[in-house]
């Protein structure tokens, strides 16, 4: 029978097969980014090391992915997406082995940063691989289903994290990844239909100049605070981003097979939409950053009853998700995205009148942004997808990739920053009262960016057909 499954010419089943790898990579990807912040203590402990250097095992994972998605995605749309995926999966396996054999904290950061690779591999051509397959009337239902297992990622890997690290140690969170991975590599390679590519000079020089642009850009956002925005570092690193955007630039305008085609900004349909996508990670990741700290380190909640509670915030994700997909493929994405983003936004006001612990709000404010995150992100995915041509679904695959990792740093920088000028500006008031009033000001800044997102998204219009 599993024979017949994978030799099987029914188009119906065929798609579903290819859409499972899909599911299988995001799954993956989506796990190891949420379980491995909660053995960090545990690898501190264990390489007897500091955490300056133990953050790095986060850092440069996210620095690599969000510095070569677009390149990948370009990869994707030139020799493509089944040879990408598949050497992403495989990659992402070795060095999941890897990670668990590190003698020392060096050789898991040089691991870290090869399991990057294969991770963004995987990440920049999941959308493409679904707009490949499915047709616009069941496209949205394809990214839905998808987003539901992303956030069966998030909600699964703390908890699964935390059992694994107290019973097995630090290793297992990477040892799971592994059987994982070697079945999403043999079922691509089964399943992946090969498909001829017109051969392509690739763009070295802006792959080059993009990826240093990038890692800069992303270093800086995400050091700022830390390092002090005003030290030479951080400076330096800034006019660094952008000495090399404009040399990326001038490369890219010039060139036969650029490695971005900067015609798609002429789209303001698909500019408005990945726009709108880079906010709403942001105010989602303003909120998973802070609310920690304002269960465990101001209620002072056990740090099981704070992971309860915030994964409040997935597990409601997970249930929009599927029915916001295919609601898109019927109504748009118009309404649901605005609507979304108007969710998230009354979340996070909800959050921001918490001055002291009220179950209800703080459950009610974090399902909010939940179902408003499920609401938005399945139908502005198909906004994306089906807003390019088929010769850049790679592209603009990379791109909503890229958006998210944006964000997703932007979320936490800009987060961490506000707050720590409102402590600075309340510190004549006691802690508690200076945390609060931090708190409450920061989630108000979130709110209004969130009110902007809606605005975005309702001025975009609906979407034309290609």
């Amino acid at each position: 029978m599993f024979r017949q499954l994978l030799q099987t010419d029914n188009p119906r089943v065929r798609k579903w097969l290819i859409h499972s790898t899909t599911i299988l990579g995001v799954f993956m990807s989506t796990l190891d980014a949420s379980i491995v912040n909660i053995a960090m203590p545990d690898i501190t402990t264990y390489f007897h090391t500091t955490l300056n250097n133990v953050e790095w095992v986060v850092i440069v994972y996210l620095l690599l992915i969000s510095s070569l998605l677009l390149m990948y995605g370009r990869m994707g749309d030139m020799y493509g997406h089944r040879p990408v995926f598949i050497s992403g999966f495989a990659v992402f396996t070795i060095a999941s082995l890897c990670n668990s054999l590190s003698v020392n904290i060096w050789m898991l950061i040089a691991s870290r940063a090869l399991q990057a690779l294969g991770a963004g591999a995987i990440l920049a051509v999941v959308q493409a691989i679904i707009a490949d397959t499915f047709q616009p009337s069941e496209r949205g239902k394809a990214i839905g289903l998808n987003a539901m297992f992303v956030s069966l990622g998030l909600a699964t890997g703390p908890a699964l994290g935390g059992f694994l690290v107290e019973a097995y140690g630090w290793q297992s969170i990477f040892i799971i990844n592994i059987p994982i991975g070697i079945l999403g590599t043999y079922w691509s390679w089964k399943i992946l239909p090969v498909k001829d590519k017109k051969p392509q000079k690739f763009d070295f020089g802006g792959a080059i100049t993009l990826f240093i642009s990038l890692t800069t850009f992303l270093l800086a956002l995400s050091h700022g605070q830390a390092w002090g925005w005003s030290s030479a570092i951080i400076i330096t690193l800034f006019l660094s981003a952008l000495l090399s955007s404009l040399l990326f630039t001038y490369i890219e305008l010039r060139c036969k097979y650029p490695m971005f085609n900067f015609a798609v900004f002429r789209n303001r349909f698909f500019l408005f939409c990945n726009f709108s996508a880079m906010i709403n990670y942001l105010t989602q990741y303003t909120v998973t950053f802070l609310m920690p700290f304002y269960l465990v380190n101001f209620l002072a909640l056990p740090t099981n009853t704070a992971g309860y509670l915030m994964s409040v915030f997935p597990l409601t994700m997970l249930l929009t998700s599927p029915i916001a997909g295919t609601l898109s493929d019927r109504v748009g994405s118009r309404f649901l995205t605005t609507l979304g983003m108007l969710l998230i936004s009354t979340g996070i006001f909800l959050l921001s009148q918490t001055y002291t612990f009220y179950p209800l709000i703080t459950v009610t404010g974090l399902a909010l942004v939940g179902f408003g995150t499920g609401l938005f992100l399945a139908p502005n995915n198909n906004a994306i997808m089906g807003s390019v041509p088929k010769n850049q679904i790679g592209v603009a695959s990379g791109m909503l990739a890229l958006m998210r990792n944006v964000g997703q740093v932007m979320g936490v920088a800009t987060s961490g920053a506000m707050f720590s000028i409102q402590m600075a500006r309340y510190a004549y008031l006691n802690s508690s009262t200076g945390f609060v009033l931090s708190l409450h000001n920061t989630y108000l800044a979130a709110v209004l960016i969130g009110l902007a997102g809606a605005a975005i998204c309702w001025s975009r219009g609906e979407l034309q057909s290609m």
